[in-house]
């Protein structure tokens, strides 16, 4: 059962379309697999058009209307909301990320970054943030690092622990520049996750921040 689940603030900007690409992918991927989530961004897009009507039917200048139009941000390549019943059976990757890299885990080609780590860097149009699939060997720790921006990192297979949570499929973590801390794949499975960052990580390690640009996170 998925117990972590994606903000009420991230989930409001998927749900208007104004979520980075990135960001949106990851978003619709937990949504395809947790029923809660769901229910969450069906409301937040109702209430989304409450408001629109709400704000149609207020006598609005048109030189404030111009004024808030030009402030709001341009929107994304909004990812479709998935249906919740997986079409191909036993997928290990939601749809939307299959649309994105050409097919499920055994039809793609991983690129060797480290040792026991392998990544597939997904292309998005929009640049505000990256996305990437990342595949750890089980007991395999990534160095200590923090954060310059926001993070999430949705788990799809094994289980992704830290000092403070262990992640299991369809969960997500969501850190920022307050995070500091040294994530490692749990026993059993290797883990492999979804990861959106818009700004690069920060290493404490020397062999870490020579590794990074290789990473490219």
């Amino acid at each position: 059962m998925i117990q972590s689940h994606i903000s009420d603030d991230i989930l409001t900007s998927y749900a208007a379309g104004s979520l980075d690409e990135a960001s949106s992918l990851l978003v619709a991927c937990h949504l395809s697999l947790c029923p809660h989530c769901r229910a969450r961004a069906a409301k937040a897009e109702q209430l989304g058009g409450f408001l629109l009507d709400a704000l149609e039917e207020t006598a609005v200048s048109p030189d404030m209307m111009a004024n808030v139009l030009a402030h709001l941000p341009a929107p994304a390549a909004k990812v479709s909301l998935p249906e919740l019943t997986e079409p191909r059976l036993h997928a290990v990757l939601p749809a939307p990320l299959r649309d994105y890299v050409g097919g499920d885990i055994s039809e793609l080609r991983w690129k060797r970054v480290a040792p026991k780590v392998h990544q597939i860097a997904i292309p998005m149009k929009d640049k505000r943030a990256q996305a990437r699939l990342l595949r750890f060997r089980s007991g395999m720790m990534v160095p200590c690092h923090g954060h310059n921006g926001r993070e999430l990192t949705l788990v799809l297979t094994g289980s992704l622990c830290d000092h403070t949570s262990t992640l299991f499929r369809g969960d997500v973590a969501e850190t920022d520049e307050r995070t500091e801390h040294q994530p490692f794949a749990g026993s059993g499975e290797d883990c492999i996750c979804l990861a959106v960052t818009d700004a690069p990580l920060r290493f404490k390690s020397v062999f870490a921040r020579i590794l990074q640009p290789l990473l490219g996170i």
